[in-house]
């Protein structure tokens, strides 16, 4: 089992940072690429950013240049940096991990519980 714990939420104004981070506990997985996704009210959920365990990234178009994505692989936790935040970037942000469990070819997606992030104009 992995467990995704999501922090860094909040209320922030337009132009504004927040920083997310999600830490993924578990003895019996090891941890491959790691996502942020977005979902928004009555919208699909979509990626933000992914990045391998080797450090390799990949944004969406419409966050380039505002938001980064990075890990600690020896804490297992991805964070997201937010940059000039606009308000369409309010949604419920959930990370997710690709997992292998040790010694096998076993492969899981988990997803965290998300957090809600919201930009005011």
């Amino acid at each position: 089992q992995v467990q995704l714990v999501e922090s860094g939420g909040g209320l922030v104004q337009a132009g504004g940072s927040l920083r997310l981070s999600c830490a993924a506990s578990t003895t019996t997985f090891i941890i491959n690429t790691m996502a942020w996704y977005r979902q928004a009210p009555g919208k699909q959920r979509d990626l933000v950013a992914e990045i391998t365990d080797g450090g390799s990234t990949n944004y969406a178009d419409s966050v380039k240049g505002r938001f980064t994505i990075s890990r600690d692989n020896a804490k297992n936790t991805v964070y997201l940096q937010m940059n000039s935040l606009k308000p369409e970037d309010t949604a419920v942000y959930y990370c997710n991990a690709d997992a292998l469990r040790i010694g096998s070819s076993y492969r899981l997606r988990y997803r965290g519980q998300g957090t809600q992030v919201t930009v005011s104009s």
